[in-house]
Formats: C-alpha cells, structure tokens, sequence
C-alpha cells in the first residue's frame, strides 16, 4: 500500500528539484548556449559591422585565418600561460589566507574583510590604481619598495612597457585582486571540518605537518575543487587589466584572446572573425574545464 505513496512522493521532489533548476537552466540556455549559438552562426559568415544583408557563407574561412594568425596564436599562448600561473599561485595564497583566519586570533573578522575588498571593488578601478603603483622611475611604489627591500641595488623600472615584466605585472594584480574569493569559500570548508579528526590525529603523534597533510587537504578536497575550476575559467577572461593598464602591449606581450575579438570588433570591423575567436575560446576553456573534472574525478576513484 506504500509504493503508491512513494512513487508519488518521488515524483513531488522531481518536479519540485526541476522547478527550482528552471531560473539556472533558463539563465543558462540565454546568456550562454543562445549566444554562443550565434556567434557560432556569424563565425561561418562574412559578417562585418555595416556589411550588406544577405550574409555570404564562407564556411571555416575564418577559423583558418584567425589560426594562421600570429597575433591570435600569441594572444592564445599568453592566455595559457596566465591561467598556468595564476591558478596555482590564487590558490595557495587564498588556502595561506584561509589557514591564518581559521587560526581564530584576534582581528580575524577585520582581516577577513581587508582580504575579501579587493573582490569588491571593480576590476577597472583597481587597474587604475595598479598603474599608479607600476609606475616607472624611482618614485614608482614597486620601484620604490623594491629598492628598499634590495638596499638599493634595484634599478627602476617601467614594468607595464618592459616585455619581460608587463605579463608578470598583470599575474600579480590578478592574484592580489582574486585571492579573497577563493579565500572565503576554503574558509568555510575549513570551518565544517570536525575537531575531533584533528584530536584524533594528535593522539596517534601527527604533527601539524601531517594533521594539514592527512586531515586538513583531504577534508578540503571538493572545496579546492571548486576554487581551481572557477580560478581557471575566471582566468580566462582577462580582459580589463589589458584594456586599461598596457593595451595589448608591449609588442603584444599581454595581448589576450578576448582583447584581439574586442579589436576586431570596434577597430576593424571584422564581427565574424571576432566570432570566430568567441567560438574557438569558448570551446577550449570547456576542454580545460572538462579535463578538471575528469582528473578530480580519477583521483576520487583511485582514493
């Protein structure tokens, strides 16, 4: 007499679980699967601002000439490797960060919002700002704690137009800026890890070596997670510190793959070949996210 029950009790919770999912799902099919579907569409034209209707097909011209473009292989490369430094340096600082709070001395709520205010403020402004620090000369505020921490033996520097520094400049703001984000989230997973795995574990003689290493990084497993796959795609997406701080610049040191499409856009008119590149980033940061999950979820399996 039950099972009638339970079928329907099950089928409340379905429709009430896809009730809930449909504002995300239709979020979703707008702002992400509907656009990328379009500019799917224009990447396979010739579409250009102020060109005549009807749109000529050209097929994957446009994926072979952006390509056999150096400037987008560059742009390209440069975003890989500022996901490939950014992501793991974000994420230590943001754990360093969440293990000092969670020490409990005092201050704690104070800091805790002087290293989550970078995340609030708007990327532009803290560009702006940055710029202002990365200023060339001896009175620039890096040049200026650089030769103090050296005793002098630093030489100034321009770092947003030296080709060695300009990529660096531009990680370190990012890590600075990210940081308190991934930090709040490794916070609160440090926070409903139970004390008592931690007592246990100073019974058998761990030291706090071995308690981090065998108690604290399993615990915070799903969280680190998390934070790495958001980092990475939220790397992706430089744009803003580009724009404002050195332009592509120099010699296309920081130029970036979301920065060519807004060039080819708004300076040369060229909206399919800027769909193309859409359509080609779009597609690699999914690869990247897709091979995350796939790895976290092999190391799931083999632990």
């Amino acid at each position: 007499m039950s099972k009638p029950n339970t079928g329907r009790r099950l089928n409340d919770q379905t429709a009430a679980g896809w009730l809930l999912a449909a504002p995300a799902m239709l979020g979703l099919v707008l702002f992400i699967l509907l656009p990328f579907l379009v500019a799917l569409g224009m990447a396979f034209s010739n579409l250009r601002l102020g060109s005549p209707l009807p749109l000529e097909f050209v097929g994957i011209k446009q994926f072979q000439r952006i390509f056999a473009d150096p400037d987008f292989l560059r742009a390209l490369a440069n975003n890989l490797l500022f996901a490939a430094m950014v992501v793991p340096l974000q994420t230590l600082l943001a754990l360093g960060l969440a293990l000092l709070l969670n020490q409990g001395l005092r201050g704690t709520v104070f800091f805790r919002t002087l290293f989550f205010m970078p995340v609030v403020f708007p990327m532009s402004l803290i560009a702006v700002v940055w710029v202002l620090i990365y200023a060339p000369g001896p009175n620039g505020m890096m040049n200026g704690f650089l030769d103090l921490i050296t005793l002098g033996a630093w030489e100034p520097r321009d770092f947003l137009r030296d080709p060695l520094l300009a990529m660096p400049a531009l990680m370190l703001l990012s890590v600075w800026q990210g940081a308190g984000f991934q930090m709040v989230i490794l916070l609160a997973g440090l926070q409903q890890i139970p004390r008592d795995l931690y007592e246990a574990a100073s019974l058998d003689g761990a030291g706090s070596w071995n308690r981090f290493r065998y108690v604290t990084l399993p615990q915070l497993r799903n969280p680190l997670i998390f934070v790495v796959m958001i980092t990475t795609i939220l790397s992706f997406r430089l744009f803003d510190q580009v724009q404002i701080m050195t332009r592509g610049g120099p010699n296309g040191a920081t130029t970036t793959v979301m920065y060519e499409a807004v060039q080819a856009v708004f300076t040369r008119q060229q909206v399919a070949r800027a769909s193309a590149m859409t359509v080609v980033f779009f597609l690699l940061v999914l690869l990247v996210t897709w091979v995350q999950r796939r790895l976290a979820r092999q190391e799931r399996e083999v632990a």
